[in-house]
C-alpha cells in the first residue's frame, strides 16, 4: 500500500542516530495504535454482550408470554382472545429470539475474533520484541565499554580475546533483534488497517444477514396481523381516555356534594337527622381492648353488620370476623372518662361486653338505633323499616342510659364510712344469670350490703388476738401484721414447699357459703365491677408466699409480712374461667365452719399464675395433711411405746415384790427353829445350817410367800 513509511532494515547494523530517532517515531506510532485498539476492543465487547442480553431477555419475554395462561389474575377473567393474541406474539419473538442467538454468534466469530487477536497477539509480540532489543542494546553498550577501556601497557591476549568475542557476540544479537523488531513495525502499519476493518465488517454482514432472516420471518401475513393489534390497542386507549373523563366528572360532583362529610363533627344537625329505621350499618368505629385489669387501649377497625351478627375487619384482612351476636342484645350508651360517643353492647347471656366509639353523635345514634333493631330481629321480617320506624321509640329509649345503670352506680358509690356497698346488681342489661348462680341466688352466696376492701388490712382472727395479748401480757413488742418473727422464721425455716409469686391485691369481702363453687368467681365479678365504677386504679403489689403452713403478703421492698394465713383456714382456692390472671381463696377459721358462719374472700391478681397458684395452695394442702398424719402416728407410737415401757416397770416391780416375799420367808423359816443349848461357861453356841436345811427352808418360805400372795 503506497504511504505506508518504513523503516530500514538495511541501517540496522550501522544504527545510526537518525534510525534511532525514526525507531522512536514508530514507537510512538504503536503505542497510539495499542492505546485505540484497546478502546475499540472494549466497544465491540459492549456490542457483544448487549446481543446477547437482548437475545438473553427476547428469549425470556417469549417464555413469559407462553406461560400467560398459567396465570391467576385476581381481576383477569377467561380471556381466550388475549390468551391467543399472546401466543401469537410469543411465536414471533421466540423466532426473533433465534435469529437473535444467531447474531450473537456471527458477531463473536466475525468481529470480536479478529480484534482479539490483533489485541492479543501482534501487540504483545511487539511489546515483547521491544524489550529483548532494550536488553540487547544494553549488552552490546557494555561490551563496547569494556572493549574500550583495555590497556596499552598490560597486553593480554586471553583478555582481549575475551572482549572481542563479547563484542562480536553482543553487536550479533543487538543485529537480529533489530531487524526483527523493524520487520514487526513494519508489518504492523498493515495490521493495523486490516484488524480495524475486518471487526468492521464482520458486524454489518452479521447485522444485514440478521435483518435478511428477519425480514423473511415477518411475513405479509405477521403485517397484517400487527395492524388489526394496532387497531384493537387504539380502541382500548379511546376506551379508556372515555372512562377517565367520566372518572374524573364523578370525582368533582363527588367533591362537591361530600364537602359537608369531611367534617369529623355534624356542622348541620337539622340538615343530617338521625335514621332510626336502619336494620343494616357499615363504618369505622374505636374499640376498646383491655391491656390489663384496669388499663385499655382503643384500636379503629371497620364494623358491619351481618344478619344478627356484629363482624370486625382490621384494615388489610380479606374478610371480617365475629364479634358478637346480636340477637336478644342490649345497648345503651355509655359515658367515657376519656372518649366521646361511646356506646357498648351486651350480648343476651352478659357474658361478653363490647364498648365501641362513633366519630359523631348521629352516628352513636344511628349505631344505637340499627343493634336496637336487630337484637329485637327486626331483621327477619319483610317490611324491615316500617316494623323498625314502629320501634323507634324504643331505640330513642336505648339512646340514653337506663335507669338500671344508674341506680347500680348509685349503689355502688363508697359508704360515709369510705368503705364501698356492694352492688345489687352489677349483671349487663338483658343478661341472664348461670345455671349455678340460678340454683345459689347471690345472696347465698354474698351476704348482702357486705362492705369491698380495696386496701390490704390483716385479718382478725382468734389466733391473731390471742398471741397480741399474749404478747401484751409478756411485755415483748407484737408484729403490727399479726404474726411474730421466731415462729415465722421456724415455720419457714421446717416447711418444705417455698413457692413465691407476684401478685397485686384487689379486694377482699364478706361472704356466706365459703364451700360454694361460685361464690369466689361472683366475689370477683363483683370487686371488678366496684372498682371500674369507682375509677380504683391502684393495687397494692405484693410477693405470696405458699408455704406448708400458711399462706403470707410480704411486702417487695422491705421483706416484711403484711399478711399471714393459716393454711387450714383456706376453704377453698380457684382461678377465674376466662381471665387466668385472676385468682382469689376463702378464709374460713376450722373453728367457725358449719352453720350460718361467714368467711372472708380475697381476690388478687397475677401475672398469668393464677392456677399455678392454686395449684400450689392445693399441693401445699395435701403436703400439711400428709404431715400431719405422718405427726399423728408418731404420737401414737410413742404412746404405745410408753404403754410398754410402763408394762415393763410392773414387771420388774411384780419380780423385785417376789424376791421380796422370798427372803421375809426364808428368815421366817429360820427363826421357827429351837434356840440352841448354852454352853457350860455361860455363852450361846451358834451352830451352821447345813445345805439340806437351809434348801428345805428355802422350799417352805417360797411356798408360804406363794400361798401369801
Amino acid at each position: 500500500m503506497p504511504g505506508i513509511e518504513k523503516l530500514p532494515i538495511e541501517e540496522t547494523l550501522e544504527d545510526s542516530p537518525q534510525t534511532r530517532s525514526l525507531l522512536g517515531v514508530f514507537e510512538e506510532d504503536t503505542a497510539a495504535v495499542s492505546n485505540y485498539c484497546t478502546q475499540l476492543y472494549q466497544a465491540m465487547q459492549r456490542i457483544y454482550d448487549a446481543q446477547n442480553e437482548l437475545s438473553a431477555a427476547t428469549h425470556l419475554t417469549s417464555r413469559l408470554l407462553k406461560e400467560y395462561d398459567k396465570q391467576r389474575f385476581p381481576l383477569g377473567g377467561d380471556d381466550e382472545v388475549m390468551s391467543s393474541t399472546l401466543q401469537q406474539f410469543a411465536t414471533v419473538i421466540d423466532e426473533l429470539s433465534s435469529c437473535h442467538a444467531v447474531l450473537s454468534t456471527q458477531l463473536a466469530d466475525a468481529m470480536m475474533f479478529p480484534i482479539t487477536q490483533f489485541k492479543e497477539r501482534d501487540l504483545k509480540e511487539i511489546l515483547t520484541l521491544k524489550e529483548v532489543f532494550q536488553i540487547s542494546s544494553d549488552d552490546h553498550d557494555t561490551a563496547n565499554n569494556r572493549y574500550s577501556r583495555l590497556s596499552k601497557k598490560r597486553d593480554n591476549d586471553k583478555m582481549r580475546a575475551e572482549v572481542v568475542e563479547d563484542v562480536y557476540t553482543s553487536r550479533k544479537k543487538q543485529h537480529q533483534t533489530m531487524m526483527h523488531y523493524f520487520c514487526s513495525l513494519n508489518t504492523l502499519q498493515y495490521k493495523k488497517k486490516t484488524a480495524l476493518l475486518e471487526p468492521l465488517l464482520g458486524y454489518m454482514q452479521a447485522q444485514i444477514s440478521f435483518f435478511k432472516l428477519g425480514s423473511e420471518n415477518l411475513t405479509q401475513q405477521w403485517e397484517d396481523f400487527l395492524g388489526t393489534i394496532g387497531t384493537s390497542v387504539q380502541n382500548v386507549r379511546r376506551e379508556m381516555e372515555a372512562e377517565v373523563g367520566q372518572m374524573q366528572q364523578t370525582i368533582q360532583q363527588t367533591e362537591t356534594s361530600c364537602d359537608t362529610l369531611y367534617a369529623p363533627c355534624d356542622l348541620d344537625p337539622a340538615h343530617s337527622p338521625v335514621c332510626r329505621n336502619l336494620t343494616r350499618k357499615q363504618g369505622y368505629l374505636y374499640i376498646r381492648n383491655k391491656t390489663g385489669l384496669v388499663s385499655s387501649s382503643w384500636e379503629r377497625q371497620y364494623f358491619f353488620t351481618q344478619g344478627g351478627n356484629l363482624m370486625q375487619q382490621g384494615r388489610g384482612e380479606v374478610a371480617g370476623g365475629l364479634l358478637t351476636d346480636l340477637d336478644n342484645s342490649s345497648v345503651m350508651a355509655v359515658d367515657s372518662d376519656d372518649r366521646r360517643f361511646c356506646f357498648q353492647v351486651t350480648s343476651f347471656d352478659g357474658k361478653k361486653v363490647v364498648t365501641l366509639q362513633a366519630e359523631t353523635r348521629k352516628d352513636c345514634e344511628e349505631w344505637i338505633s340499627t343493634i336496637n333493631n336487630i337484637s329485637k330481629r327486626i331483621y327477619l321480617s319483610e317490611n324491615a323499616e316500617e316494623l323498625a320506624a314502629r320501634v323507634n321509640q324504643s331505640a330513642i329509649e336505648a339512646v340514653t342510659p337506663s335507669p338500671s345503670f344508674q341506680q347500680r352506680h348509685e349503689s355502688m358509690r363508697p359508704s360515709s364510712k369510705g368503705r364501698v356497698g356492694r352492688a345489687s346488681s352489677i349483671s349487663s342489661v338483658g343478661s341472664e344469670a348461670s345455671p349455678a348462680i340460678s340454683v345459689l341466688s347471690l345472696d347465698a352466696l354474698v351476704a348482702p350490703e357486705t362492705p369491698i376492701q380495696f386496701d390490704i388490712i390483716s385479718p382478725v382472727s382468734e389466733e391473731i388476738s390471742g398471741q397480741s395479748k399474749a404478747a401484751a401480757q409478756s411485755g415483748r413488742r407484737s408484729n403490727p401484721f399479726g404474726e411474730s418473727g421466731d415462729s415465722t422464721s421456724e415455720e419457714s425455716e421446717e416447711s418444705i414447699l417455698h413457692q413465691l409469686f407476684i401478685v397485686r391485691f384487689l379486694g377482699s369481702m364478706e361472704v356466706r357459703a365459703a364451700e360454694a363453687p361460685d361464690v369466689i368467681s361472683e366475689t370477683m365479678r363483683q370487686i371488678l365491677a366496684a372498682r371500674a365504677i369507682h375509677n380504683i386504679f391502684r393495687m397494692t403489689e405484693s410477693h405470696l408466699l405458699v408455704t406448708c403452713d400458711c399462706l403470707k403478703l410480704i411486702d417487695p421492698q422491705t421483706q416484711v409480712t403484711r399478711l399471714r394465713f393459716p393454711l387450714s383456714s383456706v376453704v377453698q382456692c380457684s382461678s377465674h374461667q376466662d381471665n387466668k390472671r385472676l385468682f382469689g381463696f376463702i378464709l374460713q377459721p376450722a373453728s367457725e365452719r358449719g352453720g350460718d358462719s361467714r368467711a372472708v374472700c380475697y381476690i388478687f391478681e397475677s401475672n398469668n399464675d393464677g392456677e399455678k397458684i392454686c395449684d400450689s395452695v392445693g399441693l401445699a394442702k395435701q403436703i400439711a395433711f400428709h404431715s400431719e398424719m405422718d405427726r399423728k402416728a408418731v404420737e401414737k407410737r410413742k404412746e404405745q411405746d410408753k404403754a410398754k415401757e410402763k408394762q415393763q416397770e410392773e414387771l420388774s416391780k411384780q419380780r423385785q415384790i417376789e424376791k421380796d416375799l422370798e427372803e421375809q420367808s426364808r428368815l421366817i423359816a429360820a427363826s421357827s427353829r429351837p434356840a440352841n443349848p448354852p454352853a457350860a461357861d455361860g455363852q450361846f453356841l451358834v451352830l451352821s445350817i447345813s445345805p439340806s436345811e437351809e434348801s428345805e427352808a428355802g422350799d417352805e418360805g417360797k411356798k408360804t410367800g406363794e400361798s401369801e400372795a
